[in-house]
């Protein structure tokens, strides 16, 4: 099999500040300890062409900082990533300027994914069409709603066709009818042989549409592998998860995060 993207030993770290003086403290004492966050540590994985990969985990697990990561939006800490081909990133306002409108979007976007203008022309009929967003298409995106949003750069990212697609909670707003077009859509890539990974919370969805799934708990890989194998182990955490009580739900969260923090 060919790789696509290769994760190793992959780190992301936030130093947290109070204040400002807790900033400059950092900035100019070489010596002063501050506290860090850590929102991945040393995840390593292998995603070869065709595969699907599902990130899950429960809010605040790292999913999101890991799909930004492998689009290239967000800069590791530590470890390395590589890339063969393309990525784009689909997700709610992912790459659009609020105070453009949709057409005026779909160039800017595109010219940053270094498309040239006469390619781009070429192109917008198809990504309005898919776009289903008729005539407010010529409005301001920040008049648009999430499910909007998420319809124009889903139409863009697919139009273009890239090697490497990371879809994250993009079809989790919006019309069913939009997410099944949407859906039909990747599994066209699916059968291209394009490697994706997909950010969701629907369950229904990863089992479908997922060839491997990587469990995220706590910025650190729980576990990686076939869809079969992985998918009912965390199915079992997430029943005995739902049944615990508001506050036993709260304690495990922090206990998590607190998990997270290191002094130095």
């Amino acid at each position: 099999m060919t790789e696509s993207v290769t994760i190793n030993n992959v780190t992301k770290e936030y130093k947290i500040f109070r204040n400002n003086k807790e900033r400059l403290k950092d900035l100019f004492i070489p010596t002063n300890k501050t506290k860090k966050f850590y929102a991945l540590k040393n995840v390593t994985l292998t995603a070869n062409q065709g595969d699907i990969i599902g990130l899950v985990g429960i809010n605040g697990s790292g999913k999101s900082t890991l799909s930004n990561i492998i689009g290239g939006s967000v800069p590791q800490s530590e470890g390395t990533v590589t890339r063969q081909g393309d990525v784009n990133v689909i997700a709610i306002n992912s790459g659009l300027n609020t105070q453009l409108n949709g057409i005026d979007n779909i160039e800017y976007k595109m010219l940053l994914l270094g498309f040239s203008k006469k390619e781009i022309k070429e192109m917008t009929p198809r990504i309005i069409e898919f776009s289903e967003l008729g005539e407010f298409i010529y409005q301001p995106v920040k008049k648009y709603s999430s499910g909007m949003k998420s319809k124009l750069g889903f139409a863009i990212n697919v139009t273009v066709n890239p090697d490497i697609l990371v879809i994250d909670e993009a079809l989790s707003v919006g019309d069913q009818t939009f997410t099944r077009k949407s859906l039909d859509k990747m599994y066209e890539f699916k059968e291209a042989g394009k490697t994706i990974f997909f950010v969701s919370h629907n369950i229904g969805q990863v089992r479908d549409f997922c060839t491997k799934i990587a469990w995220i708990e706590g910025g650190v890989l729980k576990s990686f592998g076939d869809k079969d194998e992985v998918l009912p182990q965390y199915e079992e955490f997430l029943k005995d998860f739902n049944k615990k009580s508001a506050s036993e739900k709260k304690k495990f969260k922090d206990e998590l995060d607190n998990s997270r923090f290191i002094i130095g």
